[in-house]
C-alpha cells in the first residue's frame, strides 16, 4: 500500500508567522499548478493552516497570488539589478563585457528555480489571470530590471561606447536577443545560454555600437 506524505505541521506563532507560511505554501502551489488550478484548499494543506486562517489574511485566490508574484518578482529584480551594477560598473570590453552580463543574467540559479517555474505559469495561464495583476508583476520584476538596463545604456552611450536614440527600446532589444526572443523560457544550461549570448550581444551591437 502506498505511504501518504505526513500532514504539514501547523505554523507556531503569531499572524505574521502564519502569513509568511501561507504565502511560502502559496508560492509552492502556484508554481506547480499555475493560477488557474490552484485551490485555496492545496495552499491550506501546502501551508499547514486552515482555509480560515488564509481568507483572514487574504481576501481570495486573486489578492493571494498578487501577493506571491509581487514578493516574488521584487526579489528577483533586486538580484538582476546588482548584477547589472556588478558586471558593467566598468566596461573595458564592451562585447566582451556585455557577454558577461547577459550570461551571468540569465543563467539560471538554485534560489531562483520556483520563481522561472512561477512566471512560466504566468505566461501559460495569462488569459485567466486579471490583467491589472499582470501589470503589477510586470512593473516590479521585468519592467524595472529593463528600466536600470536603459540607464545603463544611456550612461555607455554618453561615454561613446553605444549609440541609443531610445535607451528603453535598446534594452527591450538587447533582452530579447541574449534571450534567443523567448523572454518566458529564457533559463537553460550554461552552455547553451552562453552560446545565445553571445550570439545575441554580437547581433545587438551590430546596430548599437557607436
Amino acid at each position: 500500500m502506498a505511504r501518504s506524505d505526513p500532514p504539514k505541521e501547523r505554523p507556531r506563532g503569531g499572524l505574521a508567522d502564519k502569513r509568511r507560511a501561507i504565502l511560502a505554501g502559496a508560492f509552492t502551489v502556484f508554481a506547480r499548478d499555475g493560477y488557474a488550478r490552484a485551490s485555496i484548499d492545496a495552499i491550506s494543506t501546502e501551508a499547514g493552516v486552515s482555509t480560515r486562517t488564509i481568507y483572514n489574511h487574504f481576501r481570495d485566490k486573486t489578492e493571494l497570488f498578487e501577493t506571491v508574484i509581487q514578493q516574488s518578482a521584487a526579489e528577483v529584480a533586486r538580484v538582476q539589478v546588482a548584477i547589472i551594477e556588478r558586471e558593467l560598473r566598468e566596461v573595458t570590453d564592451l562585447e566582451a563585457d556585455l557577454i558577461a552580463f547577459g550570461t551571468a543574467w540569465l543563467t539560471p540559479t538554485p534560489d531562483h528555480a520556483e520563481h522561472v517555474a512561477l512566471v512560466r505559469q504566468i505566461n501559460a495561464d495569462a488569459e485567466h489571470i486579471p490583467r491589472t495583476v499582470i501589470e503589477t508583476w510586470q512593473r516590479t520584476g521585468p519592467l524595472r530590471v529593463l528600466h536600470e538596463l536603459a540607464r545603463r545604456f544611456r550612461e555607455l552611450a554618453e561615454d561613446g561606447l553605444l549609440r541609443v536614440p531610445d535607451a528603453d527600446r535598446a534594452a527591450r532589444h538587447f533582452a530579447l536577443l541574449v534571450s534567443g526572443g523567448d523572454l518566458a523560457n529564457r533559463h537553460g544550461q550554461h552552455e547553451e545560454v552562453a552560446e545565445t549570448v553571445a550570439a545575441g550581444v554580437h547581433a545587438f551591437l551590430y546596430g548599437y555600437r557607436a
